[in-house]
């Protein structure tokens, strides 16, 4: 019982350091990246490259002075980040990263901490709870520039979810099951985003919404809102969200499970199969952080209204479509897993 315990304890550390490792540098590489794109240098006077920066700047915000504002509701505004934070960690329990090699030769599932037949419900249930971290952060703060913040993100990422939900209905009708290790396993011959590329573009469109990432950062509009949701937090409780966005954007990029293979290599040919699973995976996710930070750099940002028709009149009715001409083709020609 007890080596089961400190399994488990490994597993979970196994995922939360190289989480908690990966969200410090993706917040040099995003600098690094735009600095580059608007032809400047970025960070580079801390470490060979800058590379200590992320180090300096957590340091930084550990060391700080936590202000609390005297109208907050305390409780509330001191466990908000705290919420966002570890909600962004445990959805990491049901993705799969690589092939286990304990499995059986036939069927390869992925190494991950809980393999639940329902891993994509789980999932996207964790993201829906995301909202209720912001809120309370900004109705906890007593400030009108943090609930304006808190329920513009409420907003956007409700109407979001909706075609995100559909979007998976569709993956879902393609595979028959909602185990992450199946869907990846149903792509060994083709890749989702291949017959399904308008849908891709739709999913990833909308991870950026549900992100709060730019062009769709809306929620912290500095020019409207100084700061969105955060704009009383200071030290610890601004590193916890901020960690926690960037956690999520990281989580976002499943879509390397449901549309690019997850783990499986470009092709099935004996030199790629030598690259492990983990690698794989780890270049894909890498891919979409680029694109997400790319996006940033080359897109202005949406006026609200704009945001919202994006949502509920385009990315709605598509996805919409989508599920019933998927569903529609495979009853025609009898492919129905």
């Amino acid at each position: 019982m007890r080596l089961y315990i400190i399994g488990i304890l490994a597993r979970i550390l196994g995922i939360i350091i190289p989480l908690l490792l990966g969200v410090a540098f993706l917040v040099l590489a995003e600098r690094k990246v735009m600095a580059s794109m608007q032809r400047r240098k970025g960070p580079n006077v801390v470490g060979l490259f800058g590379l200590l920066q992320p180090l300096a700047d957590g340091f930084k915000l550990m060391i700080k002075e936590p202000i609390l504002p005297s109208s907050a509701n305390l409780f509330i505004f001191i466990m908000a980040p705290v919420i966002t934070f570890m909600l962004s960690l445990i959805a990491w329990a049901v993705i799969p990263c690589a092939v286990n090699q304990l499995s059986t030769p036939t069927f390869d599932y992925g190494m991950v901490l809980s393999d639940l037949n329902v891993g994509i419900l789980y999932l996207f249930a964790i993201s829906s709870l995301g909202v209720y971290g912001i809120i309370t952060a900004g109705w906890s703060s007593n400030s009108k520039y943090a609930f304006l913040g808190a329920l513009r993100s409420a907003a956007q990422m409700v109407s979001y979810e909706v075609s995100i939900g559909l979007i998976i209905i569709t993956v879902l009708i393609c595979v028959g099951s909602c185990n992450f290790s199946e869907i990846v396993i149903a792509q060994k011959q083709i890749w989702f985003g291949i017959p399904l590329f308008p849908v891709f573009i739709m999913f990833f469109i909308s991870c950026l919404a549900e992100t709060n990432r730019a062009p769709f950062d809306l929620p912290e509009a500095e020019a409207e809102l100084v700061a969105g949701y955060n704009v009383e937090y200071s030290s610890m409780g601004f590193a916890l969200s901020f960690s926690g966005e960037y956690a999520n954007m990281i989580l976002m990029s499943l879509c390397t499970l449901l549309f690019l293979g997850g783990w499986l290599p470009i092709l099935d040919i004996p030199i790629f199969q030598a690259i492990p699973g983990s690698i794989w995976f780890s270049i894909k996710v890498l891919f979409f952080l680029f694109v997400y930070i790319w996006v940033r750099a080359a897109f202005p940002r949406y006026r609200y209204d704009q945001l919202m028709r994006l949502g509920w009149k385009v990315f709605l009715p598509l996805s919409l479509a989508r599920v019933v001409s998927v569903s529609g083709v495979l009853v025609a020609f009898d492919w129905l897993p």
